[in-house]
């Protein structure tokens, strides 16, 4: 092959990669990424504060949150419109819990062979609405006849501070009295008669709805 002759040969294998490279381009290039790859989601949207911008940046500085803990406050208002969020915990603070409910509780005072000898008094919630905070491995569980009722305390100071009712496996029975100060204003108590358990639940018109969200 003469010096000509091989000068255009590598013109023309030049050319034919500067065009498969100006093609993968083109195929990246239109849709974003490499052809076959996936997508990438969307990012957050960006919410325009309008005129609330100011005030949400003086509340967050004001009380030293971030963007998340901003947001939360915000959503669990509007969630939990009409509830405050009670804090609470066993004796030793190993167990610590979060919960939003009234600030005027219903509680249940049963009669039956378990809540008499602990003195289980508890109103209930939706297990939405229910945090546990810490001590999870420090809790331990009793159970006994149908083992539906899972009844939670702590390893250390054995204070049942909340459990799982048999009434209402899909939430929590919350002890008024495990209850940090200041969120509770009032407590209606009710007797139920856990000694005859089915035919008390059977009859009564609200319980099961309790745990509903």
């Amino acid at each position: 092959m003469g010096r000509g002759a091989a000068g255009g040969a590598r013109r023309s294998r030049r050319a034919s990669v500067a065009a498969g490279g100006t093609r993968r381009a083109r195929n990246r290039n239109a849709g974003g990424s490499p052809a076959g790859a996936k997508a990438e989601p969307p990012g957050p949207a960006v919410i325009d504060l309008g005129a609330q911008s100011g005030r949400w940046a003086a509340f967050q500085e004001r009380h030293r949150l971030s963007c998340e803990e901003a947001a939360r406050l915000l959503l669990d208002a509007y969630e939990y419109r009409g509830l405050v969020k009670h804090t609470g915990g066993c004796h030793c603070g190993a167990v610590r819990f979060e919960v939003w409910a009234s600030a005027d509780l219903h509680v249940f005072n049963c009669n039956c062979s378990i809540c008499t000898k602990k003195q289980n008094r508890h109103f209930i919630v939706p297990a939405s609405r229910f945090k546990l905070l810490k001590g999870a491995d420090n809790l331990t569980t009793y159970t006994f006849n149908t083992h539906r009722a899972q009844h939670t305390f702590c390893k250390t100071c054995g204070v049942q501070s909340f459990y799982t009712p048999r009434s209402n496996p899909d939430g929590y029975g919350i002890a008024p009295h495990c209850l940090d100060d200041g969120t509770v204003q009032t407590i209606i108590t009710e007797d139920i008669n856990g000694k005859e358990w089915e035919k008390a639940v059977r009859e009564h018109k609200t319980i099961r709805d309790m745990s509903k969200p």
